[in-house]
């Protein structure tokens, strides 16, 4: 095989031809008959037992020549990236094809290729981080979160229902004499005041007595399922028995209820926790601004089909969560199955699959700015370390990704704490302004104007849905 003219152009494409003899052509054309035969029949021969002259005489000299270009084609394309040292990207086309038996076959390739990257300055970055302060109401809150959690639930069959009860209901939905799809469930528990259900279900509701049997008409919401959506309902109600949660009391016996002494060393333990979560979160906030300034500091132009990869690992990481584990799924289908559409695709998943590539390409060109390396120990410590949160063993994983990945993935690590590292953390800008004084008023201000489950549907009210959170992959974090 011949491989000219390589082309590299400035859209991160390449274009080259190569070339295969005619002796390489006919080596292909017979594998191809070769594989063809068994599944052709021709009258005076068993099946199978064809000769090739005879096939060629009946449907063209032609007629494998299609399966002996596609035999061809992966090998010439791989001696092209070898001879021309072409890091390629993504799929690559064959956008001309000349074949002659006697000079054999003659392809042009295209494809993307890994882009040029010009780092900017991704040492000694300023960025804020912004460590919020703990309030009373902070902990209050978590308080209140243990409290509900320690909840006991007392029955309240002696009354009427009332709002913050829950209810255990039956119910039975109609739509014009008939029963619909989804509309019926024995008992469920529905907290009054949730607001989980239709508007005005809950509500009529409030009242009733253990035993009581009601009808209750509600009107769906527009934004409901089609079948539903604007129409009146009926549904028969039987309220089974009643209850609510009494929350203990915030004293000792509570702290020791939860493995405290004191309510007050209880709350020593909260401030503790909130503590190192909000200066986890300012880390976080820290981390995410200096790579993004990294980012922002670098010049490229990322291929399309760099990010086209990444949009589908988005897509098929976020079906997963959902247990949608087919990795084969056509990417129309899975986006149909998930409800995305082309606006979000523009506005939400593309830039955000941009920007991790974007990420990717920054720690590789620090590791090769830098010159990093993964010793093996190094590596069996990154090894270690996401064996805890895969649920596997380390040998399991080396086997999984192999030595060569797990050194790549270990040096853009490297590269990102590099990053982050070097980097100088400044006060919030709004800490600056507070120190200044304020400028003196002119007049007095105007007043302000005022600031605008269990297989069967129930009739919830309608939530918007949830989009695909684009996974965060800056290993620089």
């Amino acid at each position: 095989m011949i491989v000219k003219n390589i082309e590299k152009k400035e859209d991160n494409t390449v274009s080259f031809q190569v070339s295969c003899d005619a002796a390489e052509f006919e080596k292909a054309i017979n594998s191809a008959y070769l594989k063809a035969k068994k599944n052709i029949y021709i009258p005076g021969f068993r099946k199978g037992k064809a000769p090739r002259a005879i096939i060629e005489g009946m449907y063209g000299s032609e007629v494998f020549y299609q399966d002996a270009m596609d035999e061809l084609a992966p090998e010439a394309f791989d001696q092209g990236v070898k001879e021309g040292e072409l890091k390629v990207v993504g799929a690559p086309a064959i956008t001309d094809v000349n074949v002659t038996e006697e000079k054999g076959v003659e392809y042009t390739f295209s494809a993307e290729v890994y882009p040029a990257i010009t780092l900017g300055q991704y040492k000694g970055l300023e960025a804020e981080r912004p460590v919020r302060e703990i309030t009373e109401q902070d902990i209050d809150d978590e308080l209140e979160t243990a409290r509900k959690r320690n909840a006991r639930k007392v029955s309240a069959d002696d009354r009427e229902a009332k709002m913050g009860d829950i209810a255990n209901i039956d119910f039975d939905g109609y739509l014009n004499g008939e029963r619909f799809d989804g509309g019926k469930s024995e008992g469920y528990d529905l907290t009054l005041g949730s607001n989980s259900f239709v508007p005005g279900f809950e509500d009529q509701i409030v009242g009733m007595k253990v035993g009581e049997e009601k009808d209750i008409n509600i009107t769906f919401p527009q934004e409901y399922t089609p079948e539903l959506a604007g129409k009146d309902v009926v549904f028969k109600v039987k309220l089974n028995s009643l209850s609510f949660e009494e929350l203990p009391e915030l004293d000792d016996e509570f702290a020791g209820d939860n493995g405290f002494d004191t309510l007050d060393e209880y709350k020593a333990d909260i401030r503790a926790n909130i503590e190192k979560r909000f200066s986890e979160q300012a880390d976080s906030a820290f981390r995410s601004e200096v790579v993004k300034k990294a980012i922002d500091n670098m010049t490229v132009t990322v291929p399309n089909s760099m990010i086209a990869s990444k949009v589908e690992d988005i897509l098929r990481n976020y079906a997963a969560n959902f247990g949608m584990t087919d990795r084969n799924m056509p990417l129309d289908k899975l986006q149909e199955m998930l409800g995305v559409d082309e606006n979000m695709m523009k506005l939400n998943i593309r830039p955000a699959a941009e920007y991790q590539v974007k990420n990717d390409l920054l720690l590789d060109a620090v590791v090769e700015a830098e010159k990093l390396e993964a010793s093996a120990e190094e590596i069996d410590a990154f090894v270690e370390k996401m064996a805890e949160g895969f649920g596997a063993t380390a040998e399991q994983l080396k086997a999984y990704f192999g030595e060569e990945t797990l050194a790549e993935e270990v040096k853009k690590d490297k590269a990102g704490k590099l990053i982050v590292d070097s980097a100088i953390a400044v006060a919030p800008a709004a800490e600056e302004k507070a120190e200044e004084k304020p400028a003196a008023k002119k007049k007095a201000a105007k007043k302000a104007a005022p600031k605008t489950e269990d297989g069967e549907e129930k009739p919830k009210r309608t939530r918007k849905k949830a989009e695909p959170k684009a996974e965060e992959e800056n290993k620089a974090e």
